[in-house]
């Protein structure tokens, strides 16, 4: 009789057990999360969860709320987005549950990223309910850690220049000084009244001027280009600017003569100046310039078209007194150079006075392969002699943040921001300002008031690895040698440009290593990545305690 009531009593808990697991524990069998382990994405660790309620789970009057934790630093806690499931006979909105057959469910979640995740875990937590009663259900661990490489932008950036605003000197310059002789209607005599005009007065004083200075000035040629008005007869015209040409060439070259100057002679003429006319018409103040125009365009025919000019002269007095006359002339144009100092001139003048070196001099004496320490000396010279420029406080931002000064950064770009609305280089250092201190809407904001200069593409490519942009990212950076642009290959996962850009980096440093260590774990070969990581760790113990939480380096040490 006793061995009869241990039997009932047996069978009687495992009844009462079975009844109790329709809420009982889940495994992580039951649930798969995507990615796993979780990855950062434009400062958030996005996951997706597909779970699975097994057959004769979910009680007809149950209620579960589904709420994903990521557990970290030892026992901070950050919850994500809930999702709520009922049984059959629950009056609500939320997805139903068949207590039979169970059923699967998909629901997303995200946290705002902090480094201390690095190290974590990501665990589903369940309100159980049923009516006032509560179900104990455990929590269920689904993914380990997260992979933060998406964040390394913000150490990439601390160690690299930021967006530099270029100099504008050219050493050699090409320049022209033209002057104009006008004839009268139907000669081609150079008068005596035109010679003391000033463009003539402007052309010998250049010519002047290159004879003095050979080695500041360097004459190409002389064009010379004679013209007759179109009203006349082709050929007529033809001849008439022929003749123009002749005489204004043997001017010239008897001003050549007389200013000591060499240069070739390139003449030529045009006959009918119908482009001529047509801007002088343009440009006038005449009411019935459009109809001009116009009627004059639909005739192709060259005499057709001079017999209109003819017709129109006679009924526009302002064509034949304003327009006309401009055209009968000669334009004498002198295309010459103007040669700078040389790099070695431009040294030896800083040394001496540099205040006698024009600003963009002084920007580009900083690019001669200078030390960092000797581009700071002369863009705070710069800066010193020309406050008013941007450039050199934006230039001193730039070195401030390879430094890794962050205050000295924001102070300069701020400076050069206040020097005028068009400093797209400042506003992009104090962008990446911003998104080393990990604010990508101050960095927005900034960036996107410069986006239209090609020089802060590298900028915009920083600012898209913070939106989650990978391959629009890697567009902009284009040819750029960086780490940052070799990160947003590499995200991009675009791993054989990643590692060809790390090798030629020019500064490489410690998180050079790093990437490349990356690069190869990604690639499957872990000697190399073994290697690359220990030579980052050498040069920098400190990322050492960023190295141990890596999911993508804690193979490898």
């Amino acid at each position: 009789m006793q061995k009869k009531n241990l039997l009932f009593l047996s069978a009687a808990s495992l009844l009462l057990m079975t009844s109790c697991s329709k809420l009982g524990p889940l495994s992580a069998d039951n649930f798969t999360v995507v990615p796993n382990p979780l990855e950062t994405q434009a400062g958030q660790v996005p996951a997706t969860i597909n779970g699975t309620f097994p057959e004769k789970y979910m009680k007809k009057k149950a209620v579960v709320t589904v709420t994903p934790e990521l557990r970290y630093a030892d026992g901070q806690v950050a919850k994500g987005q809930s999702a709520t499931f009922q049984g059959e006979k629950v009056m609500g909105n939320d997805q139903t549950i068949s207590y039979k057959v169970g059923g699967r469910y998909t629901m997303k979640t995200s946290f705002d990223y902090v480094p201390e995740m690095q190290k974590s875990d990501m665990y589903l937590t369940f309100d159980a309910r049923k009516g006032k009663k509560v179900y104990n259900v455990p929590a269920v661990k689904v993914a380990d850690g997260i992979v933060a490489t998406s964040e390394l932008y913000r150490r990439t950036l601390a160690s690299e220049n930021g967006v530099i605003a270029p100099d504008a000197f050219q050493r050699i310059n090409e320049k022209k000084q033209e002057a104009n002789i006008k004839f009268l209607i139907n000669q081609a005599n150079i008068r005596k009244s035109e010679l003391k005009n000033n463009s003539v007065k402007e052309f010998i004083e250049m010519l002047k001027k290159i004879n003095a200075d050979r080695e500041g000035l360097n004459i190409q040629n002389v064009e010379i280009q004679a013209y007759a008005s179109p009203e006349g007869g082709v050929k007529f015209n033809d001849k008439l600017a022929g003749q123009r040409k002749n005489q204004s060439e043997k001017y010239v070259k008897n001003t050549l003569k007389k200013t000591k100057v060499n240069a070739d002679l390139d003449a030529h003429y045009t006959a009918q100046d119908w482009e001529g006319f047509q801007e002088l018409v343009a440009a006038s103040n005449l009411q019935d310039k459009d109809l001009i125009l116009r009627v004059l365009s639909m005739y192709k025919d060259p005499q057709e078209r001079e017999q209109q000019i003819r017709n129109m002269s006679a009924g526009f007095k302002e064509l034949a007194d304003g327009i006309l006359p401009e055209l009968r002339r000669s334009r004498l144009i002198i295309n010459y150079e103007t040669i700078g100092r040389s790099d070695e001139q431009i040294k030896e003048q800083y040394k001496n006075d540099a205040t006698q070196l024009s600003v963009d001099e002084l920007l580009y004496s900083a690019t001669l392969n200078e030390t960092p320490a000797k581009q700071e000396e002369i863009y705070k010279k710069t800066a010193e002699v020309h406050p008013n420029d941007y450039r050199a406080f934006n230039n001193l931002a730039a070195l401030a943040l390879a430094k890794g000064d962050k205050e000295a950064a924001q102070k300069y770009a701020a400076k050069a921001a206040q020097l005028g609305s068009e400093t797209p280089e400042a506003q992009a250092n104090l962008g990446l300002v911003s998104l080393i201190n990990g604010n990508v809407q101050d960095a927005e904001r900034a960036i996107s008031k410069g986006a239209n200069s090609e020089n802060v593409k590298a900028a915009i490519g920083a600012l898209n690895i913070a939106k989650g942009n990978y391959a629009q990212a890697e567009r902009d950076f284009g040819n750029t040698l960086s780490n940052t642009a070799a990160l947003a290959q590499l995200l991009n996962k675009n791993y054989d440009a990643a590692a060809k850009t790390l090798d030629k980096v020019e500064n490489h440093n410690a998180m050079t290593d790093y990437l490349h260590a990356i690069v190869a774990a990604r690639r499957g070969n872990k000697f190399a990545a073994a290697s690359y990581l220990k030579e980052a760790l050498q040069k920098d113990p400190s990322l050492k305690q960023y190295a141990d939480n890596d999911l993508e380096l804690k193979l490898l040490k």
